[in-house]
């Protein structure tokens, strides 16, 4: 019981793994009921038995084991993470549960097993269980089987994959266990339940009585459908549906089964063979030997591979050449048929992978059909229909067209039933009118044929075609039929049975198709829309009597060709004689009588009654054309008085309008109106006729007999006002339905007429229509003159851009038929619009007869020059051909192998020549998308980018013509991207991102792309994985996250996390489905009915559907809503405008301006940055645009009128107050929009822009807003270009602007852009660039100078050689600013000048000097701040000097410069003037406040102010900070001129940097800080220093403030190691310049201040970046030894700083960059080689070279050779060659040494290692003790060494030297060990080489007490300190002096606080050097006395406090 009490007490978990097992089944038990208890799927309890689930399915004991299934069961079903163990818990149940004798045990794993599935984990489930089958016993197996067999049972074929389970079910029958087949024969039945006969090919092999036993099972089981029964987790909407439907009954299970049945195709089971490897050797030899029989040979071996159901995809090209050969021109018939099985077999085999060679076949089969044998027809049947299977009727109908016309009646017969049965295969969706029409056209023509068996084909297809897409879409084919044939057309129909509705009749199908099509139409509107579309059509038919009148309009808009036929269907003529008879029926006799009577008065008045009567006259009696006949009678049109005629013109119109207007009557009156047409007085009402006439018969027909018949006759007048008329008609009218082919030769004859007038009308005809077809058109004449050409562009370019107008005129009675008919043809076509249907126009030629066996055979030729004359020669016949057919023979192969072509310049020709092809051949290359477009793909994977970019281009140029749907269907795009070619991944990929957006619909075949993106998305290349990253959201967008998330689901584990986490994010940013079609709805729309096509197409892509909707429905109310809806439309249409301007202008759309900023940063959008805006900026800007502006303002704001803008920017200043926020969430857009009116040269619109830009940065400014990186640099360099404009009132403008614009983004950023406009060609622009950087040095310090001061003042300084004036004196008065900022150094800064500039430079710093001695010294501070600060933002004049005086500009400068105030730039907030508090008692009072706000806000970390920005993510606060601004202005005052202000500013630093928790806000300030702090001590040592005026005290107090800031930064590590190497080294000179100036040590308290700098070079060496610490010493040690200007001991210095770092590397080595140091000691040594080096005055810096690089060796050995990666040229550097010497010394030194250890035995390698450096380390120091400078250090370094080593033996080394060195030495060492005991040196030599070690705080305050005792100092407690002298403690706090309030620091307080610390460490160090002074150079030293400034200022201090009290 003992070991029972143990495990008894552990938790479930750990009893669950014990190895007993009643412990386990104890904790098994315990688990299940604790697993119950666990409600929360996602509870952390479940993590805990994650790795634990396979030991419960894997228990050793059976007992235990089946209570872990139970547990493993309720785990599995509850859990979140089940899902993680799929695998392995499977595979143990598999393994170790299947083979238990407990039945339930085995239960239970199968259990599990479906649970598996039921969570999602179908495939892991279903590998495992096939892996099962392969496991030796049998047991296992049939379990495995029988599992299956449940899942499938439950789930159903659409969860469980059946392919792999049919593949290895023949094995199983084959088993010798009976149980194992007898379990797989009950899976072929319930597989047989679920997919029917699809299962049987793959059965076919097992035996006969097996398969006899199945047939009887599978009889048995019940006809009705599978149904699942149990469903995943994401299936539970279908659960409640299922149950649902099972509760109302089986209402529905008809779609099931189809859906079912349909899913499962039995080729989708086979498995593919491979073929091609197994033909004959000699095949091709054998099929074009002379023997028949050899031919037969070969086809009949070839014959038997190609009858295997499945082939596996290869290139079948070759093969089907010589199969297509045999077909054509082979004469013997069987061979012939041989091959037609052949290729049968093929496309069976392949399915769509053969579709690339159909087209090359079909038309040989075709012309084959010419047999009459018929074995041969049938084999010739047989391959046509299967190879119709491969591609689609599209792809075919022109070959089918071609034969067609064929004079073989057999040929014609077999294509009519060919069409027929290919008819079968299509529905309503793939067999649209688009090719339907012409199909039909060709079938109506063989109707009509002379042989029987012609038209009985024709009728069979004809009534196939009606059969499938119904008698509404084929019936307007056939209007020109009559009855008989129609009725047999009928007949035929009702013959035909369609493949899908054998059970129910076509009803069914309809009634099926109808039902599903909402939930699977993607947009439901368009789905409903046919059904009403038809219903009215069919009422509108019925309403208006007889039909026939209806149908020929429709048809002939279709197709111009059969309109002389339709005329004498739609109504026959009638004689004159009924005419007259018909005529008195309704006209008055007087009237007829008077008609042709001689008196012009008496054919008025006869006109006028006639006009009454038809005004009155009903609509349904006017017999039309027998009232135009009586007006045509004589004189008819030949009317002399015009007064009659203008009548008779009226009437017609009258009569065309109001009654039943056929093209018969039209006939009659149209020449009579077109020869009226160009009179003078009747013209118009001529026109007004023809336009009725255009209303009654529709404006395409009638346009076209206009035209012909006006240039039938010779007078110019008529062509020109016909060619008026009908601009404007189409105008009035739209487009839709003209055929341009019919009247396009007129137009050319107009283009070449002689009177003027009419070319002028042509052009303008022209222009017209350009705006309907765009660019197209100019095809039609490219060959004019180049002279009208240029007429021609000039017309179309003022065209550009403009919309064509609404159609406000109709076809009265096509109406209502064309609205649905043309509506869906168009929407079929894939709303291709204008462009496609010019393509159609153009004439084409067949080029096939010149594609000739000789071009194709040079086009392979081995020769690659032959090759490229092939290519050459092709070329040209396309060139010349220009617009070709689809036909173009063998051409296409023959490219695609030059694709191929090991010559690269081959492979570009070839795409070349594909480009080419795709301009001439426009539409028809969809046909060869397949054969031809996808190897352009595979080019997209060359290495070479200038081949990838032509294939690319060559892509681009396919699609346009194709579209993309070909592109997509089928597995070739799959198999593209399978290929791992990082290259064609990316492109293609890129490809796919960019175009998938646009399409509204793609194939389902997309998805067979997923898997391959899903790899891309891990692939080894960056590039790829970016592509496929991008192209994610694209794909999602059509595909689903649903569909793409369960794609995922079958990949690797750890691939699947990945992935299903980027299909989240994808998710976020997947492009909105609306927007596709939106985007389409231009094209779409377009194509709507024929009467608002036009309109629509003129529709902007971003135009709301929800606008173009109600005007469709207006339309299609027919007739007579017509005028209502046009009179309606314009003022609705107009208030709507009026509701949407009161609406928000800016929507403010969270986030939205981040994902722009990304989209930029990831170049996913092009980068704002260009010389001139073009195009594709303004679209991209509009797009953008879109989503956040109002669609009015947008529209205002891209108008072409200027006054628009104008108009917009007044709105936008109203609203910028009420909408800041959404103004501020849109700020880059409209920044964006404003740079683009820069370019613009109204200026009306630039003055509007930059008054609602100084508005829109003055609310900037009070909103705390900053600009982003990403604004800023989108407009400021705009900006800056228009400080240029000739005009001072924009120049003025544009000043303010920019001065309002540092108040938002920081001037140090301004400054650089501002440098980058002074290299404008523009002088105006140059020199106020110069000008406002005068301003800013003068405003904000030198700090603002970016990159560095000197960089930018060289660039400021060369413009003072500018030939312009104004160029000059600005570039002047800058550098005179720059002087005023930092003196004398200015000289150095600006570089070399040549001597006339430097000396007007000198002339103009001597003038600014004597202005400021005569300038009043003081000035108010209310003069100052309004100076600073204009209150009126148009005030520029107070910033910028007027230009006739520059030197204003200076004298301005010099009025404030070393007053006794503080700087004049700094805000009142950070000064400090004493003067002026004791002076002036009334403003004492008022300075605290403003002090406590500044200093609160900067030093309160919880008061720290959020950033005040709106609507911006979090990672953009940091930029915003308000305390980084502050930051920012506070360092920028340390270099300030004025040492006060200066002081103020360390001070604050300084009580930032104490404070641990404060100093952070530091971090990222810290070379700003440092760059300001180096400036400020050159000024000290270049001005203030010389400066006899100043007070040295000031200067001290400012030195020791800098000191004091330094060493509170470097005593932060954090901090420290942010400083950057040029800064670093910057920050060593001027510090080691410091400790050298020989006038500090000089000055009172000087020493003093040199010891504090040399505890900060210390400090600075230890805490900072290592490397580059050591890079910047080596820099500057290098720039020491080159200028000899410095002082002597400088570089002594730096060698000694070098020296430290050097003895610091054995601890630092690896935190270093090895390469970034050798890469500067070989610049060194580059500089410096070894010879010169050593002629130096001494060898010192040779020395510590050597020293630190035999360091570096010793420390990392042979390894440094592989550090050397930075440096160019390794092999010519001296540095290799030295270190290479160095590590073979080491090398055999340590080898030697080891062997020694070795002999001695046991040494430790450690001890080994040490004792072999032992040598060459004393040898060193041994060397520098005997040297005279370096003695002291020598000592030091024997010191720490024997410190370090205690055991080391010196010995060796002293033995050989006198007795008087053996003495010194010992004594220096005693010496040094007494000076360690109680503190180190400061002193400048000995100091630098002192302890090493890191001595904490409190050890500084215990010698420091020690001392202060010696001293009989130890009772006096430190002055400023809270606590007692035994307390240490850290440096005082601020003790509130002046404040009334004391939680509040001031800045007067902080400089107190400052003051007396300094003092105090003062203090401290004098005690401790009078203590222990050694070196020499200290013997001068001072008592410790306070400093009589300090004790003067407190002075000053406490009378203010007391003032105050």
């Amino acid at each position: 019981m003992g070991d029972d009490s143990e495990w008894m007490k552990l938790p479930i978990d750990q009893k669950c793994e014990h190895k007993l097992w009643k412990a386990r089944l104890s904790g098994y038990e315990e688990a299940v009921k604790l697993f119950q208890r666990i409600h929360d799927e996602k509870s952390p309890e479940w993590g805990k038995y994650l790795g634990l689930l396979k030991k419960f399915v894997t228990d050793s004991n059976a007992v235990a084991q089946l209570k872990g299934l139970e547990a493993a069961l309720i785990f599995v079903e509850k859990a979140h993470v089940a899902g993680r163990t799929a695998g392995e818990v499977v595979s143990g149940v598999v393994t170790k549960v299947f083979n238990q004798p407990k039945a339930r045990a085995k239960e239970l794993g199968a259990e599990i097993c479906l649970m598996y599935i039921e969570i999602e984990k179908v495939e892991v489930v279903q590998d495992e269980l096939l892996k099962g089958l392969d496991n030796k016993n049998p047991k296992i197996v049939v379990t495995c089987i029988e599992t299956l067999r449940k899942a499938l049972s439950e789930y159903g074929s659409k969860i469980v994959t059946l392919k792999p389970v049919v593949k290895i079910l023949p094995k199983q029958f084959e088993s010798r266990e009976k149980a194992v087949r007898d379990e797989a024969k009950l899976l072929a039945v319930e597989i047989y339940r679920w997919i029917r006969d699809a299962v049987r090919p793959s059965l076919q092999n097992i035996t006969a009585v097996q398969l006899k036993e199945l047939e009887e099972e599978w009889v048995k089981l019940p006809t009705s459908p599978a149904k699942q029964t149990r469903f995943l987790r994401s299936q539970q909407d279908l659960k409640a549906k299922f149950e649902q439907q099972s509760a109302q009954g089986e209402d529905s299970d008809g779609e099931d089964v189809e859906d079912t049945v349909a899913a499962v195709d039995p080729y989708e089971l086979l498995e593919a063979v491979e073929i091609l490897s197994k033909m004959p050797k000699d095949f091709y030899d054998k099929i074009e030997a002379k023997k028949w029989q050899e031919r037969k040979e070969a086809l009949e071996a070839v014959e038997i591979l190609t009858k295997k159901p499945k082939l596996e995809n290869g290139d079948y090209g070759d093969l089907v050449r010589a199969l297509k050969k045999v077909v054509g021109k082979d004469a013997n018939v069987m061979l012939v048929s041989l091959a037609a099985k052949c290729l049968a077999g093929l496309a069976s085999g392949l399915r769509k992978k053969f579709g690339t060679y159909a087209g090359q076949v079909v038309p040989t089969i075709l012309e084959k059909f010419k047999e009459k044998k018929p074995q041969v027809v049938q084999a010739l049947q047989e391959a046509i229909d299967a190879i119709f299977l491969t591609t689609t009727l599209q792809n075919l109908s022109e070959d089918i067209l071609a034969v067609m016309d064929n004079k073989n009646p057999s040929i014609k017969q077999q294509a009519s039933l060919y069409l027929a049965r290919s008819f079968r295969h299509c529905t309503q969706a793939n067999l649209p009118k688009s090719i339907l029409k012409p199909l039909c056209a060709a079938l109506i023509k063989q109707v009509n044929d002379s042989a029987p068996e012609v038209r009985d084909a024709a009728f069979e297809a004809l009534g196939t075609a009606q059969k499938v897409v119904g008698e509404k879409a084929v019936n307007p084919f056939l209007a020109d039929l009559d009855k008989l044939k129609l009725d047999r057309i009928k007949e035929s129909a009702d013959k035909v049975e369609l493949p899908g509705t054998r059970r129910g009749g076509s009803g069914a199908g309809d009634k099926k198709a109808a039902a599903k099509a909402p939930p699977a139409a993607e947009a439901p509107p368009k789905a409903s829309a046919p059904p009403r579309k038809t219903q009215t059509a069919a009422a509108s038919k019925s309403s208006s009597g007889p039909p026939k009148k209806g149908k020929p309009t429709s048809a002939a808009g279709g197709k111009a060709k059969k309109t002389s036929d339709n005329k004498e269907v739609a109504e026959t003529e009638l004689s004159i004689e009924v005419c007259e008879d018909l005529a008195a029926g309704v006209l008055p006799a007087s009237c007829l009588q008077q008609l042709d009577s001689a008196n012009w008065k008496e054919r008025l008045a006869s006109m006028e009654e006639f006009q009454r009567a038809a005004e009155t006259m009903d609509k349904g009696q006017m017999p039309c054309q027998a009232l135009v006949r009586m007006l045509a009678k004589k004189p008819g049109w030949k009317e002399t008085n015009f007064q009659v005629m203008q009548m008779k013109l009226h009437i017609v119109a009258l009569i065309a309008q109001k009654g039943q207007f056929s093209k018969t009557s039209a006939s009659v009156v149209l020449d009579g109106l077109v020869d009226k047409v160009g009179d003078v007085k009747c013209g118009g009402n001529a026109k007004e006729g023809l336009t009725a006439i255009g209303e009654a018969c529709s404006l395409p027909w009638t346009a076209e007999q206009v035209v012909s018949m006006a240039f039938a006759q010779k007078n110019p007048k008529n062509q020109a006002e016909t060619l008026n008329w009908l601009a404007n008609a189409m105008k009035e009218f739209g487009f839709a339905g003209i055929n341009v082919k019919g009247f396009i030769n007129n137009v050319k004859t107009a283009l070449g007429a002689t009177n003027p007038a009419v070319r002028t009308a042509a052009i303008t005809l022209l222009g017209v229509m350009f705006l309907y077809m765009g660019a197209p058109l100019r095809m039609f004449f490219e060959d004019e003159k180049p002279a009208l050409l240029a007429q021609i562009d000039a017309e179309f370019e003022k065209m550009q851009g403009q919309s064509p107008p609404p159609p406000i005129r109709f076809n009265k009675k096509a109406a209502a038929e064309e609205v649905g008919d043309e509506g869906e043809e168009q929407d079929e076509d894939g709303g291709a619009g204008g462009g496609q249907d010019i393509m159609d126009l153009l004439p084409r030629t067949d080029i096939s007869d010149k594609i000739t066996s000789d071009l194709v055979s040079k086009i392979g030729d081995k020769n690659w020059k032959i090759r490229k004359e092939g290519l050459d020669e092709a070329a040209a016949i396309i060139s010349e051909a220009k617009f070709i057919t689809a036909n173009i023979g063998e051409l296409p192969l023959t490219l695609k192998e030059r694709l191929g072509d090991s010559n690269k310049i081959l492979v570009q020709q070839t795409l070349t020549i594909l480009q080419q092809l795709a301009v001439s051949m426009g539409p028809g290359l969809k046909q060869h998308v397949k054969a031809l477009g996808m190897p352009i793909i595979t080019v997209l994977g060359d290495s070479k980018s200038n081949v990838r970019a032509a294939a690319m281009t060559t892509l681009q140029a396919w699609v346009e013509q194709t579209g993309m749907k070909d592109w997509l269907e089928g597995e070739d795009l799959s198999e593209e991207l399978r290929r791992e070619n990082p290259f064609l991944r990316q492109e293609v990929l890129g490809w796919l991102a960019e175009k998938l957006p646009t399409l509204r619909t793609v194939p389902g075949d997309l998805m067979l792309c997923v898997p391959n993106l899903y790899a891309c998305l891990e692939d080894r290349n960056g590039d790829v994985r970016k592509r496929a990253q991008d192209a994610l959201p694209t794909f999602m967008m059509h595909l689903g996250f649903e569909k793409m998330s369960k794609a995922a689901g079958k990949l690797k584990t750890s691939s699947k996390d990945q992935v299903v986490a980027m299909l989240e994010k994808a998710r976020a940013v997947m492009p909105a489905k609306p927007a596709a079609p939106a985007k389409a709805g231009g094209g779409k729309d377009s194509a709507e009915p024929s009467r608002a096509a036009s309109a629509s197409r003129s529709q902007p892509a971003s135009d709301d559907c929800v606008d173009g909707k109600p005007e469709v429905k207006k339309v299609r109310g027919g007739a007579p809503a017509k005028k209502g809806a046009a009179g309606k439309k314009p003022p609705a249409k107009g208030a709507k405008e009026e509701e949407d301007k009161s609406g928000p202008i800016f929507v403010l759309i969270p986030n939205a301006k981040e994902q722009r900023i990304k989209e930029e940063k990831q170049l996913k959008i092009l980068k704002w940055n260009f010389i001139t805006p073009r195009e594709e900026y303004v679209e991209q800007l509009k797009t953008q645009m879109a989503t956040c502006f109002a669609k009015w303002l947008q529209d205002e704001l891209f108008h072409f009128d200027f006054q628009r803008h104008v108009k917009a920017i007044g709105v936008m200043i109203e609203r910028l107050e009420s909408e800041s926020d959404a103004t501020i969430s849109c700020l880059d857009l409209i920044l964006k929009w404003f740079t683009l009116r820069f370019f613009d040269t109204n200026t009306t619109v630039l003055m509007k822009v930059l008054e609602y830009l100084k508005l829109l940065f003055a609310m900037l400014n009070r909103e705390n807003y900053h600009l982003t990186e990403y604004e800023a640099n989108s407009f400021i360099p705009y900006l800056i270009l228009k400080v240029g404009e000739s005009k001072d009132g924009v120049r003025k403008d544009v000043r303010a602007i920019l001065t309002m614009l540092c108040k938002v983004y920081p001037a140090s950023k301004v400054f650089p852009l501002l440098m980058d406009g002074t290299k404008s060609k523009n002088s105006k622009q140059r020199a106020e660039c110069l000008e406002e950087l005068g301003c800013l040095i003068e405003g904000y310090g030198m700090n603002v100078c970016q990159p560095t001061s000197a960089k930018s003042l060289k660039e400021i300084a060369v413009h003072i050689g500018d030939r312009d004036t104004s160029v000059r004196n600005a570039a002047l008065n800058t550098v005179v600013a720059v002087y005023n900022a930092c003196g004398e150094q200015v000289y150095k800064l600006i570089g070399n000048l040549s001597e006339k500039d430097m000396s007007m430079l000198e002339e103009r710093i001597k003038r600014s000097a004597k202005k400021t001695a005569a300038a009043p010294a003081k000035q108010s501070v209310a003069e100052r701040s309004q100076r600073e600060h204009p209150t009126n933002p148009n005030a520029t004049f107070l910033r910028k000097p007027a230009q006739e005086d520059p030197n204003k500009l200076n004298q301005a400068r010099q009025n404030t410069q070393h007053s006794e105030s503080s700087h004049p730039s700094i805000p009142k907030e950070f000064q400090l003037d004493l003067d002026m508090i004791e002076r002036d008692q009334s403003r004492v009072c008022e300075l605290p406040d403003l002090v406590q706000h500044k200093l609160d806000e900067l030093l309160e970390p919880i008061m720290i102010p959020e950033p005040k920005i709106h609507s911006v993510s979090p990672h953009f606060d940091e930029l915003h900070n308000s305390t980084a601004s502050t930051i920012n202005f506070v360092i920028s005052q340390v270099a300030s001129g004025d040492i006060n202000t200066s002081i103020q500013a360390l001070a604050q630093i300084d009580e930032v940097l104490r404070q641990e928790d404060k100093a952070e806000v530091m971090s990222g300030h810290i070379d700003q800080f440092l760059i300001a702090t180096f400036m400020q001590l050159r000024l000290i040592n270049s001005t203030h220093m010389a400066d006899e005026r100043l007070d040295k005290r000031d200067i001290i107090k400012l030195y020791s403030c800098i000191i004091g800031n330094m060493l509170s930064l470097f005593s932060m590590e954090s901090l420290a190691r942010e400083a950057s190497m040029g800064v670093l080294k910057d920050l060593m000179h001027g510090v080691i310049t410091l400790m050298l100036d020989s006038r500090v040590e000089d000055m009172e308290d000087g020493q003093q201040l040199i010891r504090s700098t040399n505890l900060l070079v210390i400090r600075v060496l230890e805490k900072s970046h290592q490397t580059n610490m050591i890079s910047a010493l080596l820099v500057l040690l290098q720039d020491s030894l080159v200028t000899t200007a410095g002082p002597p001991k400088f570089s002594e210095l730096v060698m000694k700083c070098l020296w430290r770092m050097t003895r610091h590397l054995p601890e630092t080595i690896h935190s270093i960059n090895l390469d970034r140091i050798l890469l500067d000691v070989h610049n060194f040594m580059k500089v410096f080689p070894k010879e010169k080096l050593k002629q130096l005055k001494n060898d010192v810096p040779h020395r510590t070279l050597k020293t630190l690089l035999h360091t570096l060796c010793k420390l990392t050995g042979p390894k440094i050779l592989d550090h050397l990666s930075m440096i160019e040229n390794r092999n010519e550097s001296e540095l290799e060659a030295h270190l290479r010497q160095v590590v073979k010394h080491s090398g055999n030194l340590s080898g030697l040494k080891s062997d020694r250890g070795n002999e001695k035995g046991g040494l430790r390698t450690e001890e080994r290692m040490s004792k072999a450096k032992v040598s060459d380390i004393l040898s060193e120091i041994f060397k520098k003790i005997g040297s005279k400078e370096n003695t002291k250090e020598g000592l030091t370094e024997l010191y720490e060494y024997k410190q370090k080593y205690s055991d080391a033996d010196l010995e060796p080394f002293l033995k050989n030297t006198s007795q008087f060195f053996q003495s010194y030495v010992e004594r220096g060492l005693r010496m040094i060990e007494s000076e360690r005991e109680v503190i180190p040196q400061h002193g400048v030599d000995s100091s630098l080489s002192s302890n090493t070690e890191e001595l904490k705080p409190a050890v500084y305050y215990e010698r420091l007490k020690i001392l202060r005792q010696r001293q009989g100092l130890e009772n006096t407690s430190r002055q400023g300190s809270g606590g007692g002298e035994d307390e240490p403690q850290p440096r005082p706090p601020i003790s509130s002096l002046l404040s009334s309030k004391p939680s509040v620091a001031s800045s007067t307080d902080m400089l107190h606080s400052k003051l007396s610390q300094l003092k105090e460490s003062r203090e401290m160090y004098q005690q401790e050097h009078n203590a222990h002074s050694n070196s020499p150079s200290h013997a001068h030293t001072r008592s410790a006395s306070p400093a009589a400034n300090l004790d003067d200022l407190k002075k000053r201090l406490e009378r203010i406090k007391s003032n105050r009290q």
